[in-house]
């Protein structure tokens, strides 16, 4: 694939006022929230679950792509049409999580390094061919008292660069995800420490994309926002939070880079949808900037859901497309509070 159609798919999975979806939680991940939901987790209800929320009617129009997992990209709907086939035909773009998560960083106690490079290459041709366009790679990044060391953010950002390069040859535009932990339970970072990780994590990320002869016009940066950590004595409004993050993404990310979509990791539904509102406020940007929502997007729905498998899938889909709704909003900076 050449470069102008990677540019193209990156182009239209930042569309003005669309964001991603992520469905991309592993089958344990999955297990978790089924679990406190009282949902059963077998393979039949994770397919029913995200057939809902991708077939939501109208979901188009405020999500451009939705991150699959392995087990969700073979799978086909109620009806025997291939999942993938159905995203398409409602306007959104398949993707697909790639890596096989962060595992202890030998000779560093407390960072992590994402697994998942050896075989890449032929994982990626596969599902280029079950219909993915985009791919997803996402580098875990703990700040404690000692971490994270040089070594790790190199480590990381090396491995997403590789990723990256990876993708690129096989056709797929590859999601880069540097993702500042600030929920964990040694989270007791304030802002302006969060700033320092992030823009050494952002410049280390785009050197190692430079060196690994990554075309940035055919990439998209999936990126925390600069955040207090959870435990944090010292809460920033969420003005400052917008400003820092705006002022770290202008200082390290090229303009060249088609658009940046944030995680939500770790904020509640309605904080995630207010950031990104007042990070387009402080705009114009040199890149769109909008959402790749998992569990701000999603998490509400499965509680509906949960209530009656049969019964609710119409609410449930209605609750997901109007957090998409808002947040498609806020990725404009036209959000208001509900």
């Amino acid at each position: 694939m050449s470069i102008e159609n990677l540019e193209e798919i990156a182009q239209a999975m930042v569309a003005t006022g669309k964001g991603i979806i992520a469905v991309d939680e592993s089958t344990n991940t999955i297990r978790k929230r089924f679990e406190a939901a009282g949902v059963e987790n077998t393979e039949e209800n994770r397919r029913a679950y995200r057939e809902l929320l991708l077939t939501a009617p109208g979901l188009g129009d405020h999500i451009s792509g939705a991150i699959l997992f392995d087990e969700t990209i073979r799978q086909k709907t109620g009806d025997g049409t291939p999942l993938v086939d159905a995203m398409k035909k409602a306007g959104i773009i398949p993707g697909i999580k790639v890596d096989k998560g962060p595992v202890p960083l030998a000779g560093f106690p407390g960072d992590v390094v994402t697994e998942g490079l050896d075989g890449l290459r032929d994982r990626l041709k596969e599902y280029a061919q079950l219909g993915a366009q985009f791919a997803k790679w996402r580098a875990v990044i703990n700040i404690t008292e000692d971490n994270p060391s040089s070594t790790a953010i190199e480590a990381n950002m090396h491995a997403l660069a590789r990723y990256a390069a990876l993708c690129q040859e096989a056709g797929l535009v590859p999601m880069v995800e540097p993702e500042v932990v600030m929920d964990s339970a040694d989270s007791t970072h304030d802002i302006d420490v969060s700033y320092d990780v992030h823009e050494a994590v952002l410049r280390s990320l785009f050197n190692a994309l430079y060196e690994q002869n990554v075309m940035l016009e055919g990439t998209i940066l999936k990126v925390s926002m600069v955040i207090a950590g959870k435990h944090s004595p010292e809460q920033a409004s969420p003005e400052e939070v917008a400003e820092a993050t705006v002022r770290v993404l202008k200082a390290t990310v090229p303009a060249s880079l088609p658009g940046i979509v944030f995680l939500s990791g770790g904020q509640s539904d309605a904080q995630a949808t207010e950031h990104l509102d007042l990070i387009n406020k402080l705009g114009p940007h040199p890149w769109p900037v909008s959402f790749s929502y998992g569990r701000a997007l999603v998490a509400e729905a499965l509680n509906v859901w949960s209530k009656d498998l049969k019964g609710n899938v119409a609410k449930a889909q209605a609750v997901v497309h109007e957090r998409a709704k808002e947040n498609g909003e806020a990725a404009l900076g036209q959000w208001k509070k509900r």
